[in-house]
């Protein structure tokens, strides 16, 4: 997508999986990609090696934390000078019924998945604002569309993002800022390869088009939304999930 050569951005939780995925091919397209880890370190040195172009960035960054979220965000500036795109892709589970699931499980999650977008936009937005332009992209999913068992904590925060993202969408588009979501489905990741055959035949039989999808899939949609290509579409979510709504 050449509207994408020359830009910057930063994406959460890019050691690995569809964040992974999402930093290589969008540096693919020519961008200025900052990669951020949490307890991955190792795994995120070998994303980076392998990212195409060069000026690229790699900064510890907790989404849980406030703190880390703006030493990362300086840190990006110091380096970018600007900042044209945010993936706020970082997030985490902690599977449970509800009878059974702690506060901490609840809190935990609430405070990795949706206040962690939160504080990132915030700083994003108050960068975008002074240049008048950007595109942010939240990472959502289809349990926060359709919810599902053991997943209240986890459906709750992908859910409040869409909402939250909807919301910051319509705050600041006189500025020329989109903010939009890309809710992957059932998708191919480290996570899911651990995943037992049988829950893995289960979860496939839901999806029309009877296959996972990749973390290609998502990042591909990441791209159009960050890119002009898509410079009239704001408060959306594309579901990238083969047709699985359970």
């Amino acid at each position: 997508m050449e509207s994408l050569k020359g830009k910057t951005v930063l994406v959460t939780g890019s050691s690995r999986g569809i964040g992974a995925a999402t930093a290589n091919f969008l540096a693919g397209q020519g961008m200025r990609v900052a990669i951020t880890y949490g307890r991955s370190k190792e795994h995120a040195e070998r994303v980076f090696a392998d990212l195409p172009g060069d000026g690229h960035l790699m900064i510890p960054f907790n989404v849980a934390d406030e703190s880390s979220i703006k030493d990362g965000f300086s840190k990006v500036m110091a380096e970018f000078g600007e900042l044209s795109g945010l993936v706020n892709n970082a997030g985490i589970t902690r599977d449970q019924l509800l009878l059974r699931m702690k506060e901490s499980e609840f809190d935990e999650v609430i405070d990795t998945n949706l206040k962690g977008v939160f504080h990132c936009t915030k700083l994003a937005i108050k960068v975008m604002m002074k240049a008048r332009t950007g595109s942010i992209v939240n990472i959502t999913s289809v349990i926060g569309q359709v919810g599902g068992p053991g997943q209240s904590n986890y459906a709750a925060s992908k859910a409040g993002v869409e909402a939250f993202s909807k919301s910051i969408a319509q705050e600041v588009g006189s500025r020329k800022i989109r903010v939009n979501c890309v809710a992957p489905g059932f998708i191919t990741t480290d996570m899911t390869d651990e995943l037992p055959e049988a829950i893995k035949e289960h979860y496939v039989s839901l999806v029309p088009l009877q296959t996972m999808g990749e973390p290609l899939d998502v990042a591909q949609s990441v791209a159009f939304l960050l890119s002009d290509e898509s410079k009239y579409i704001t408060g959306q979510t594309i579901s990238v999930n083969g047709g699985m709504y359970m």
